[in-house]
């Protein structure tokens, strides 16, 4: 499990809503017990936003000297509330309700992706299609099956493409805007799995 850290996604944010979420943050660490000393005075951070809004105002004519001087004191606001992010990250030390009570985002814990069973991908030419299986460990063969119209209801409507000892397939010579319905086996020493 990876610790919970602080996010610095407001770098991407726009600037007025960089603006909005700055003034979150200075509301939600005044007076927060967690945060007693930030390492940048609120009161500090609270002008340098000030700035910021002002110069983002004086940019709306869309004068280049002005919008220069917008995204100047825009990099100066998020050195500020880079550094109020790592001393969030320092004192929450990992716990997600500390971190979200600053205003700040906290990173999300990895979910494990599985693979599907099986996936049907377009082929190399009209007409095929590509069968590509979950590998599964200490498997000898992989059994590939189709069938068109509707699920069949009886074993013996499946029709067996191939078997091969890979974990992927191509199969050629369907019929174009016809209904497939595909499946794969699994012969390993201890059983078929499907």
């Amino acid at each position: 499990m990876k610790k919970i850290k602080v996010l610095v996604d407001f770098i991407q944010f726009s600037v007025a809503v960089k603006v909005a979420f700055y003034r979150n943050v200075i509301a939600k660490l005044t007076d927060n017990p967690d945060y007693p000393s930030p390492d940048v005075p609120l009161v500090e951070a609270k002008a340098v936003v000030d700035n910021f809004e002002a110069a983002i105002v004086a940019a709306k004519d869309g004068s280049h000297t002005a919008v220069s001087a917008m995204h100047d004191v825009e990099i100066r606001t998020d050195g500020v509330f880079t550094i109020l992010a790592h001393y969030i990250d320092r004192v929450a030390a990992g716990d997600e309700t500390k971190i979200l009570s600053s205003g700040f985002h906290p990173s999300k814990q990895p979910v494990a992706q599985q693979k599907a069973t099986l996936a049907i991908i377009d082929g190399s030419h009209s007409g095929s299609v590509k069968f590509v299986a979950k590998a599964i460990d200490k498997t000898g063969a992989y059994i590939w099956q189709y069938t068109p119209g509707p699920l069949p209801i009886n074993e013996s409507e499946w029709i067996t493409a191939a078997i091969s000892t890979y974990s992927y397939y191509e199969l050629d010579g369907l019929t174009v805007g016809t209904i497939y319905y595909f499946r794969v086996a699994a012969v390993t020493p201890r059983k078929l799995s499907m």
